[in-house]
């Protein structure tokens, strides 16, 4: 059975910080792309970023960029967000997700179909 479990989120005040972890079973995790994604109450779920499964390259949303940084772990089939910097905007579920993007990175939800069930994230101002 494929399985994605998120962990680490939680309330932390504006301009904090927070890891989130994602770790999978139940599929070859080195072949696969993960990406994590985020969705606000009201609002369209949107792609945080994406790391390949072959050379670890990245991607990641304007609104995250230089505050959030994806890595993996394949040996422990575990992949990180770690979120600095963190803003009340930030506030969110979020998602980690497995797939086969094309191009490696890409952040189409589409091309993901494992999913998790999601992580909390509330930023206080």
């Amino acid at each position: 059975e494929v399985q994605l479990v998120e962990s680490g989120g939680g309330l932390v005040q504006a301009g904090g910080s927070l890891r989130l972890s994602c770790v999978a079973s139940g599929f070859t995790f080195d072949d696969y792309a993960i990406g994590w994604f985020r969705q606000a109450p009201g609002k369209e779920r949107e792609g945080v970023s994406c790391i390949s499964s072959s050379d670890g390259s990245t991607n990641y949303a304007d609104s995250v960029k230089g505050r959030f940084t994806i890595s993996r772990d394949n040996a422990k089939k575990t992949v990180y967000l770690q979120m600095n910097r963190l803003q009340p905007e930030d506030t969110a579920v979020y998602y980690c997700a497995a797939g086969h993007p094309d191009p490696s990175v890409d952040r189409k939800a589409s091309a993901f179909p494992y999913w998790g069930q999601g992580t909390q994230v509330t930023v206080s101002s």
